[in-house]
């Protein structure tokens, strides 16, 4: 009787341990350790929820799943758990452990130990010395405290606002009164007496904006010329010192002073305001008088001639231009090209834009003229290289005249089939496609080669080698291209079994003798 109710017991166990009856959350309430936090209490009675039969790896996904804002922080390794676990090495356990009772503290942190390094805001200067109740507010998630310096620092704000939230622009963690400001990170630089004068001096409303960026804008009372020299102090003036005058023409104008022109006055140029003139640089604003071509050579003097002397001429076509003057081209005058303006009026460096008329082929061989011609003479001396063409001349094509397959001088409409020349000469009589090169090469039109082995689907062998081509193309190549390769396609008339045997004569025939029969195995 005891043995039977110990079976009957152990049997209840095992199908109580068994996975596969449902009942593993009962088991390991059972076995539950203790009661979860206060935290988890809602879960506490579905085990599943926190943690996965027999697969205790899974714990940290479980968590994860629920604790969203963790999970997102790991993801995008910021905030304290992203940085301390960024390479996903610790499970949850490791530092919270539940089942400790409903007050019990699972995130055991000391405040005195605890490396603010592992978080999004390290603590430098005068924050290393606070205390955490200073920055994290009682009953509030550490991760939701500031993270700004105007969010705690607003009330120490002296600006009123007006220089922005960005605090770091200018103060410093190790001490807010000990300012750093780069001025050059703006858009006026301090240089030379700027950098000596203290910041209120320029910024007297302490708002730092709207200050003026012009010398004129500070330094208009102290303007010795009364404004006829204009606003562009530094014309002439620096910050280094402002009694320290200097201006040079070639540095500080678009328009150097080089030959003649650094012997002129300013007063040849200039009026008695010389900063309100508006000059052109180019030379027919002042020289337009000098010019002798009447205009017809355009504006840009400097292509020929120089600061250093008006009458001497520097020009090098090959050089300064596209086009260099080689042969014929050497010995004509400018005039004969450049009847408009030169510099208006652009010409082709193409033959046809100068030669149209000239061209004998009447446009008809397109504007690429020294394919064949050349400068030195329009005439004498004309070459074309024929195997520059899609149609090179091999084989007796090399010695055939030009007329002889070029009827006119169009070149371009010459036929480059072989059948659209020797269309009379075909003995085939059109049985054969108009691939010509198959079998034929331009060397000797009856120096043929043709590997029916190779070239087809039909090898010869046997007495299919003594027989003629026509022996078996009678009719049209396209037509016979579409017949079969069986031995009755072609000697179904001989076949004198009446097609009782079948088609497939090589059984007991070969190709060396149709009538010579060999013994079937």
């Amino acid at each position: 009787m005891n043995l039977r109710i110990f079976f009957t017991g152990l049997a209840m166990v095992f199908a109580f341990l068994n996975p596969a009856s449902g009942n593993t959350a009962g088991i390991e309430t059972l076995v539950m350790p203790g009661k979860v936090i206060e935290g988890h209490a809602e879960v506490e009675s579905e085990c599943s929820s926190c943690h996965k039969a027999f697969k205790r790896g899974n714990q940290r996904t479980l968590c994860l799943d629920c604790h969203e804002d963790v999970a997102l922080d790991i993801e995008r390794t910021i905030g304290f758990h992203g940085l301390f676990d960024a390479a996903g090495e610790h499970d949850c356990a490791d530092c919270h452990t539940d089942h400790e009772g409903r007050d019990a503290d699972i995130v055991q942190l000391d405040e005195n130990s605890f490396d603010h390094t592992f978080t999004d805001f390290n603590l430098l200067g005068k924050h290393a010395e606070v205390i955490c109740a200073d920055c994290h507010a009682v009953g509030e998630t550490f991760r939701d405290a500031p993270g700004t310096c105007y969010s705690c620092h607003e009330q120490d704000n002296v600006h009123d606002e007006v220089m922005g939230t960005v605090c770091a622009d200018c103060h410093t963690p190790v001490d807010w009164k000990d300012v750093e400001f780069d001025h050059d990170t703006t858009n006026y630089r301090l240089l030379g007496k700027h950098q000596e004068i203290a910041c209120l001096d320029c910024h007297e409303d302490r708002t730092f904006q709207n200050t003026a960026t012009t010398c004129y804008g500070c330094h208009a009372e102290e303007d010795a010329h009364n404004g006829r020299s204009g606003q562009e102090c530094d014309n002439c003036h620096s910050p280094s010192a402002w009694t320290d005058t200097s201006f040079d023409h070639s540095r500080d104008t678009q328009f150097p002073l080089d030959g003649k022109h650094a012997e002129q006055s300013c007063d040849g140029c200039h009026s008695d305001d010389p900063f309100a003139d508006e000059l052109q640089s180019n030379c027919v604003s002042c020289h337009l008088e000098d010019d002798n071509h009447a205009g017809n050579f355009g504006e840009q003097c400097e292509t020929c001639h120089t600061s250093d002397d008006w009458v001497k001429v520097t020009f090098d076509h090959d050089v300064d231009t596209g086009h260099p003057l080689n042969g014929a081209h050497e010995s004509i005058a400018c005039e004969s090209c450049h009847i408009e303006p030169i510099f208006e009026v652009g010409l082709g460096s193409d033959c046809n834009s100068c030669h149209e008329e000239d061209d004998a082929h009447k446009g008809e061989q397109g504007m690429v003229c020294n394919d064949c011609h050349n400068e030195a003479s329009w005439q004498d001396d004309v070459f074309f290289d024929h195997d520059l063409t899609q149609f090179p001349l091999l084989g007796t094509h090399a010695s055939t005249e030009c007329d002889g397959c070029h009827d006119s001088h169009v070149f371009r409409d010459a036929p480059e089939a072989c059948v659209d020349c020797h269309l009379e000469e075909d003995p085939h009589e059109g049985r054969f496609d108009s691939n010509c090169g198959g079998c034929h090469n331009p060397v000797d039109w009856e120096d043929w080669q043709f590997d029916h082995d190779m070239q087809t689907d039909f090898l010869l062998d046997g007495a299919h080698l003594a027989v003629n081509c026509d022996g078996c193309h009678r009719q049209s190549l396209a037509t016979m291209a579409k017949l079969g390769s069986r031995c009755t396609d072609c000697h179904r008339a001989d076949d004198i079994h009446d097609g009782e045997f079948g088609y497939d004569c090589g059984r007991c025939h070969s190709a060396d003798s149709f009538r010579d029969v060999r013994a079937i195995r």
